[in-house]
């Protein structure tokens, strides 16, 4: 990841990880409402200005990672190959997270990614915040697909059956995650759920926005 990196930029990569995790094991031990930002600095020993030089906020601190990952159903329709659909190309990107063990599918059982994510749940404003970044990538998956010509209201309607299964796909491996399952226990249901899931959707979206 940081091949090829100069070193200020390697430092500055350094520094971010470092308040992110000294900001997710605060928030674990004592919950998001009752930690401040200066608090999160001195953990990262670091000066609150640098805290807000890299996040904007307390939530940033929590979502950046998940935000990162909000239009990853679009760059995959994006940068499908020719004959390939908009289907097939959200289905394989999902399929190949699960493989990779991506927490952006819920299939990391890392103990820091389980813990932001039982953040998540238990905090209103942090939940509410992940629900608006789901309703964004629809959004970028409905603009991909209508930059290729496609009627804006039908790119809209398979964007929300795409981003909707893949959504309640997510959902169920965060269940399991979160219930103790351990990641390598879960995917072969992930992926027999993803194919059911997807599968179907295949007979009215299977040659949908196919690359010519």
């Amino acid at each position: 990841m940081t091949e090829g990196m100069s070193l200020r930029e390697r430092k500055k990569l350094q520094t971010r990880h470092r308040l992110l995790a000294a900001a997710t094991e605060l928030f674990a031990e004592r919950g998001f409402d009752k930690v401040s930002v200066a608090e999160i600095a001195e953990a990262a020993d670091v000066s609150k200005m640098t805290v807000f030089n890299y996040f904007s906020g307390k939530e940033d601190l929590v979502l950046a990672p998940m935000e990162e990952h909000v239009g990853d159903a679009a760059r995959a329709v994006r940068n499908r190959a020719p004959g390939e659909s908009a289907l097939a190309a959200v289905r394989g990107q999902f399929l190949t997270g699960v493989e990779n063990r991506d927490p952006s599918v819920g299939m990391s059982d890392a103990p820091v990614v389980l813990r932001v994510r039982r953040l998540i749940v238990e905090t209103p404003a942090l939940l509410t915040r992940a629900h608006a970044f789901s309703l964004r990538s629809f959004d970028l998956l409905a603009e991909a697909l209508a930059e290729e010509g496609e009627e804006p209201y039908i790119a809209r309607i398979a964007a929300a059956q795409l981003i909707g299964t893949r959504n309640a796909l997510i959902h169920a491996n965060h269940v399991r995650l979160l219930a103790g399952d351990p990641a390598d226990a879960i995917a072969p249901d992930a992926v027999a759920l993803a194919e059911r899931g997807f599968g179907l959707l295949a007979d009215g979206l299977a040659d949908f926005a196919t690359r010519a």
